[in-house]
């Protein structure tokens, strides 16, 4: 096959990276190795550590062996941005898992203010694509599948070697023709309508986070939330003929890209998500304080966020938890006129229809007919708020922490009593969330998101904010 006519690239750079986590768009980089190959032959291999401006977390100190007594000395990556970029200069960027690495230095020159892209190859798709019987591509099933060794694996330009033998192996023993293939899938970026910025597929990040979709004038079209950013802004990018803008927000985990979903829904109301009546619309039952036995449908915004313990379900109308008691009154033979939901004289219409067990006509003590109404609703019971009071929930990123964010590497969601008061990502930001008036505005939506989250969850991490910290 004539050279001009092949896919495979004969301008290369081999990159690998280590950071202090595995969410660019708070953490930094640590150290820089490339290995660069021009027409098959090897030009250059460097490498540099680099001050990362901020602590690296002891779990991955022990991952990478790069310290921070190694990294106080190195230079900042503003430092030598300039020359990393002009060694990246036309050459195709090659990387295990290669958006990580993509991302990482697109947002280390972005904070500069310099301009980078380049055409990426991901040898762990490519592996996949070349090895497809194989289930693992990670760089330790690789290099043992192809007898690869590194004598300084998890250091930069350790691992940036061995992705160029990778590569020669492959050159070696996969046919031209077949690899040709494959690069021309790989190497041909996704396609985005021509009325969205160009580019715009290089910015968008791996990680989990919330992202808005705009329309004409900026009219706010869509908020959706993803593990992965990129996968699925992309997928719907391709299809999305109405969409001239987008924005995104990368967050630690899927809490938190769920409560902000959540919270730019509500507060924003785009076009097009479909999101229940309002808060002050959603209804519960309570027992009333005069213990008459009765129950009574409340709006909950009108129930304390210290009562909610004491209510039963939360339901998107008053009509739709009046059908609610109904149907558990009609399974378990309960009385409505006890309940208070028919007329107080004789006896109620299921007794007449042999369907309650004569709570209403004294044929079944009241007492019993309380504990079986409370056994009844016991599965709606809402969950106490299991912390003393306002708290900061530690979530750490899947992929190695968020140490750039504020305590130790997360994002910090304020909590108080079901009701989300924001995200924080510097010990300024989380004292002003501590300090913050709640406005007591319980958000259903809310609390499903975390009684989900505490359920799978059972060992959080958190810190409590009552009382409020004293702040510099």
């Amino acid at each position: 096959m004539d050279a001009a006519e092949t896919a495979v690239p004969q301008n290369l750079v081999f990159v690998d990276l280590e950071t202090t986590g595995g969410n660019s768009a708070y953490d930094r980089i640590t150290e820089v190795g490339l290995v660069r190959v021009q027409d098959g032959e090897l030009v250059e291999e460097w490498s540099s550590l680099v001050n990362p401006e901020r602590p690296i977390p002891a779990y991955i100190e022990a991952y990478t062996g790069i310290s921070n007594q190694m990294v106080a000395d190195a230079p900042r990556f503003a430092d030598i941005a300039a020359l990393v970029r002009d060694k990246l200069r036309g050459a195709v960027f090659v990387a295990h898992s290669a958006r990580f690495d993509y991302s990482f230095l697109r947002s280390e020159f972005g904070r500069l203010d310099m301009p980078f892209s380049a055409k990426v190859l991901c040898t762990v798709k490519l592996s996949r694509r070349l090895f497809p019987s194989f289930a693992r591509h990670n760089l330790d099933a690789v290099m043992e599948r192809h007898g690869l060794s590194c004598s300084a694996r998890h250091r930069a330009l350790g691992d940036a070697r061995v992705l160029h033998e990778f590569w020669r192996k492959l050159r070696l023993e996969i046919a031209d023709e077949v690899l040709d293939a494959t690069l021309s899938v790989l190497l041909d970026g996704p396609k985005l309508p021509d009325h969205l910025p160009a580019g715009l597929a290089d910015e968008l990040p791996e990680g989990p986070g919330v992202y808005r979709f705009y329309g004409e004038g900026r009219a706010l079209l869509y908020v959706g939330r993803s593990n992965s950013l990129r996968t699925r802004m992309l997928a719907q990018l391709a299809v999305a003929s109405e969409v001239r803008a987008v924005d995104w927000l990368q967050t630690a985990g899927e809490l938190g890209a769920r409560l902000r979903e959540n919270d730019w829904i509500r507060r924003q109301r785009p076009l097009h998500n479909r999101r229940a009546p309002g808060n002050a619309q959603s209804f519960t039952m309570r027992f009333p304080s005069d213990r008459s036995g009765h129950l009574e449908l409340i709006a909950i915004g009108a129930v304390g966020a210290e009562q909610l313990q004491h209510c039963f379900g939360v339901f998107h109308s008053e009509k739709d938890a009046r059908k609610a008691l109904l149907d558990i009154a009609r399974a378990q033979q309960l009385c409505l006129k006890v309940l208070g939901f028919e007329p107080s004289e004789g006896s109620c219409f299921a007794s007449q229809m042999g369907n309650c067990r004569g709570a209403c006509t004294g044929k079944e003590p009241l007492a019993l007919h309380d504990l079986r109404v409370k056994l009844a609703l016991s599965a709606l019971k809402l969950k106490s708020w299991p912390f003393p009071g306002r708290i900061a929930l530690r979530e750490r990123d899947p992929l190695g922490g968020a140490s750039g964010a504020a305590d130790g590497g997360a994002d910090l969601h304020v909590l108080d009593r079901w009701i989300y008061l924001g995200t924080a990502r510097s010990e300024e930001d989380l004292c002003a969330l501590a300090a913050q008036e709640s406005d007591g505005h319980f958000d259903p939506d809310v609390y499903r998101i975390l009684v989900r989250y505490f359920a799978k969850h059972p060992n959080l991490d958190w810190r409590p904010l009552s009382p409020v910290p004293v702040c510099s």
